[in-house]
């Protein structure tokens, strides 16, 4: 069987201002057709360079050698034309920031329907009609009616399944993925996954899957690569090198993915270590501790009360929040959680004044928000950090990495000189392990982890009372996302700041958080200490919730996905 990807000593130069920098050096791989190879490693390793350089689609400042060759199609050093060929036929790309993927000024229905139309015969009510079904393939609610939006009125998450399907629109014979799942919360991305092993295996589609999430390896990947530096240092079997790892570099990888213990993986781990070992015999995890009785201060950092929230008026009018209690005490964090569209971020926004609420109260440092006159909620808003969702939308692409970050001071200090400026810009880049040097660099010039930790350096340089955090793990490998919650947790330990996480990672939530809310369509599902929701949750959906979560062992991944849609099944019978 002839291999869709052949990749042969693929080397890649960018020219900077300060020489040439080698980012990929002999990278050799293959992908047959209905496989899924995964290509790991940390930000800066080179894998979404190996990816572009795929598709041909390097900057202007990069030179590619060796050989890459797609259904038997040479890329490197191919003609414009020719590539265009290829692309969105041949070979398609989910990219991983879905605000650069889309246009922002056409609707989403009328983007997909014309990647058909690019690539196919097709009417442009056929292309329509399409567009639609794509749309509901990869999960988007009420489908026609979302066909008409444009980007901006979709959640984050939907972004990136709209993205998806525009790559699988033409059935390609290659599918690269680069992170194709982080803005995806748990039962989507696991729906997700789903429809693209249903498309490798009908149609024979080989996949090049860039990623981070080692769930998501072990649960779609057959082989993977490791990359260190612009290498390859390991391939092998997913069980290989998940379960079995040789090269230092990928323990030290492995040993830093967050684990979600819940009931069932516990049992799924004992059953596999020993089968003839009940269930729960063992010693179960540590649970989260949760809040202390009594506090020092009884006024929340944050205080939403009754807070509902309703987007335009009659028949389609949108309930983003019904009702819903929150409070988040200095020093605590709480967790926010739940699908794409169920309220996370507009409750995030109410919380950062960001969005009024319809009814209900909102108190920042036991402040009622909207009463506070103008001067004292500007003085409230300094007491507040945030990390967005999506990096590429919140820092300024005009600015340096080092004046983004300064801006909140500029804004907020205005007495301080501009060497403080820059000695407290070197303290935040020292504290999300960051070098001083990308200061002077440009947002573009980084990669998708470091402009996320950029955001929250920016977040973090006025020492906040209060950190409202928006997915902001979600574009950060495993390990240097273990080193920015170790920053956040000695940070928080320092400044006493309360935190709203608000993540659909619920790993990373269960060891960071001391209490979680489970929301769902714009009301409170359940919550409480992180430790008994998300180890005893009392609602189907938390459940539903925890079992769609991906796990980094390939052995019990495949019995917790065949449990997983054996209950779908008897559901929906």
């Amino acid at each position: 069987m002839t291999d869709i990807l052949q990749m042969t000593d693929l080397g890649v130069t960018f020219t900077t201002e300060s020489g040439p920098v080698d980012a990929v050096r002999g990278v050799s791989l293959t992908v047959a057709p209905g496989e899924t190879l995964a290509l790991v490693g940390e930000s800066g390793s080179g894998k979404s360079t190996v990816a572009l350089a795929a598709m041909g689609l390097l900057s202007g400042n990069a030179t590619a050698t060796g050989s890459a060759e797609i259904a038997g199609h040479q890329v490197i050093g191919a003609a414009e034309p020719a590539l265009r060929g290829l692309r969105g036929s041949t070979v398609s790309m989910v990219f991983q920031e879905p605000a650069t993927a889309l246009d922002p000024l056409t609707r989403v229905g009328a983007q997909i329907a014309e990647v058909i139309r690019n690539h196919r015969q097709a009417s442009a009510s056929q292309a329509s009609a399409e567009a639609v079904e794509l749309l509901r393939k990869v999960g988007i609610p009420d489908p026609s009616e979302r066909a008409k939006a444009f980007p901006f009125q979709l959640s984050g998450g939907q972004r990136q399944r709209v993205v998806i399907a525009m790559a699988i629109a033409n059935a390609p014979k290659l599918l690269i993925a680069d992170e194709p799942t982080t803005a995806l919360d748990v039962t989507v991305q696991a729906e997700i996954l789903e429809l693209l092993r249903a498309l490798a295996v009908d149609s024979g589609t080989g996949v090049l899957l860039v990623t981070h999430n080692m769930g998501v390896v072990a649960d779609f990947a057959d082989r993977v690569a490791v990359m260190l530096q612009g290498e390859i240092v390991e391939t092998g079997s997913v069980e290989d090198v998940l379960l079995r790892p040789e090269h230092a570099y990928t323990k030290r990888l492995l040993a830093a993915v967050p684990r979600l213990d819940t009931p069932e993986t516990i049992a799924l781990r004992e059953r596999a270590a020993a089968p003839d070992v009940p269930a729960g015999a063992g010693a179960g995890p540590v649970p989260a501790s949760g809040p202390s009785d009594g506090r020092p201060d009884p006024a929340p950092a944050v205080d939403l009360r009754d807070v509902s929230v309703t987007f335009g008026r009659g028949a389609r009018a949108v309930h983003a929040l019904q009702g819903i209690d929150i409070a988040v005490h200095a020093g605590e964090t709480v967790g926010l959680v739940g699908e794409s569209g169920s309220g996370k971020s507009t409750a995030a926004r109410v919380a950062l004044g960001l969005i009024a609420p319809t009814s209900g109260t909102v108190s920042l440092f036991g402040q009622d928000l909207r009463r506070a006159p103008r001067r004292d909620r500007r003085a409230l808003r300094s007491g507040i950090g945030v990390v967005l969702q999506d990096p590429v939308a919140s820092l300024d692409a005009r600015m340096s990495v080092g004046e983004c970050i300064a801006e909140p001071l500029a804004v907020h200090h205005r007495g301080m000189s501009a060497s403080e400026r820059r000695g407290r810009v070197d303290e935040v880049l020292d504290a999300v392990r960051l070098p001083r040097a990308l200061a002077n660099r440009a947002p573009r010039e980084l990669s998708g982890g470091q402009r996320q930790r950029v955001s929250l350096a920016r977040a973090l340089v006025l020492e906040p009372r209060l950190l409202v955090a928006d997915e902001p793990t979600s574009a950060l490998d495993v390990s240097v996302q273990e080193a920015v919650l170790e920053v956040l947790t000695e940070l928080q330990a320092d400044f006493g700041f309360a935190c709203l996480f608000v993540s659909h990672d619920l790993a990373v939530v269960q060891h960071f958080a001391e209490r979680v809310v489970v929301m769902r369509r714009g009301v409170i599902e359940e919550q409480g200490t992180t430790g008994t929701t998300l180890l005893h949750p009392t609602t189907d959906y938390t459940r539903r919730l925890l079992a769609a979560v991906p796990v980094p062992d390939p052995v019990l991944q495949r019995q917790r996905r065949t449990e997983r849609l054996a209950t779908l099944a008897a559901v929906s019978s």
